[in-house]
Formats: structure tokens, sequence, C-alpha cells
């Protein structure tokens, strides 16, 4: 198989992956608990994963960040040496295992409710019957998908949609507190992005 075949069934694998995650109203409940915590209670987003998935979790952070929901990583096990202490009563936490069974996000669970018990846990995770999947206040499944690498081993396939539910997530947020570009702008000043959203906001100031 050449390059071109194998980028082909590579997307193709990766794209039906992606229109196979199910709706469930766990997304409407995600959605809501952010803004109850965040913007209504002053809180703040908390993501966490381990290895590739923690960064991902740090991507969803620094995005949700950039489009008005305050969020912040938090690796698992720096939380058990003192930076657990970023979190506060108002927060909401967002934690990513492909299993459902990595050891550090199960104990991170343990020690943020022993801190503030009743923080709700949003868990994307491939696994619903997984240790984490039965702690989580709200679980957001992927898709029972293959990796596409040729081990079956690498995260790639499972990475992708965790990515891609990260997104849903953070486009409704945005949505449903009427995120604009001028807010865009004021977050974002540096670089073709912020360029970009500047130059926006002062055509539509024009209009």
């Amino acid at each position: 198989m050449d390059i071109q075949q194998s980028m082909h069934r590579i997307l193709k694998a990766e794209s039906e992956a992606i229109l196979s995650i199910p709706y469930s109203d766990s997304y409407e409940k995600a959605v809501e608990a952010i803004i109850e915590r965040v913007h209504r209670r002053g809180g703040k987003l908390v993501t966490s994963g381990m290895g590739k998935a923690g960064q991902i979790a740090m991507n969803i952070a620094t995005t949700f960040s950039s489009t008005g929901t305050p969020a912040v990583n938090l690796h698992p096990s720096e939380a058990q040496h003192g930076d657990l202490g970023v979190l506060q009563p108002n927060d909401i936490v967002l934690l990513i295992s492909n299993s459902g069974k990595t050891r550090e996000i199960i104990e991170l669970v343990e020690l943020l409710h022993g801190l503030y018990a009743d923080i709700p846990t949003i868990v994307i995770t491939g696994a619903p019957d997984s240790p984490l999947a039965n702690l989580a206040d709200m679980t957001l499944l992927t898709a029972p998908a293959p990796e596409v690498c040729p081990l079956g081993l690498t995260p790639t396939t499972s990475t992708t949609m965790m990515t891609v539910i990260g997104d849903v997530l953070v486009v409704n947020v945005m949505e449903r507190i009427g995120f604009t570009t001028a807010d865009y702008a004021k977050r974002h000043h540096g670089g073709y992005l912020g360029h970009a959203a500047r130059k926006a906001e002062n055509n539509s100031t024009r209009q």
C-alpha cells in the first residue's frame, strides 16, 4: 500500500469513527453544568488526563479559556504533590481516559472529592462500564473503533474522537453564552488569530 492509499484508509477510518460517536443527554447536562459552575457561580473548568489524553485535556482547557470559559489543566500526578490546591468549590472537572482505568485519574477523583465532595465530574472515555465512568456525573463516550495504528495500540483514532468531543463542548458553550468576535479579540491579542479577530470586530462596528 502506498502513502496515498494509506492516507485515504486512515482518513476514512477516523471519519467513520467520528460520525459513530454516540449522542446522549450527558452532552446537554455537561454543557449546562459548565455554564452553571463557571459562568453563574464564578468557578472554572479543570481538565485532566494522563499521557496522550493529558495533552488533549490541556488543549481543551486552552481552547475553553480563549473562548470565554476560564479553564486550567491539572496534571494528575502533580495533583498528588500539592497542585490539587488549584481546585475551588465552584469548579467543574473534565477527565479523559480511553480505558477508563487510568490509575492516576481514578485516584484524582477520590482526591478531589475528598477536598470538595460536590464538585461535578465530566468524563470522556471509550469504556462505558469502566471504574472511571462509574464515578462520573456525566459520561461522554467515544465510538468503539480500532486504532488506525498498525499495532492497534498507539492512541490515534481514540484521541481524534476525544478531541472532537472537546470541540463539541467548547462550541456549544460558546453558543450558549453568546461569545462574540469582540470577546475573542480581548482574549487573543497576538498572532494571526488576534489580528483576524480585531479586523472582524472593526468591520462589524463600521456596519
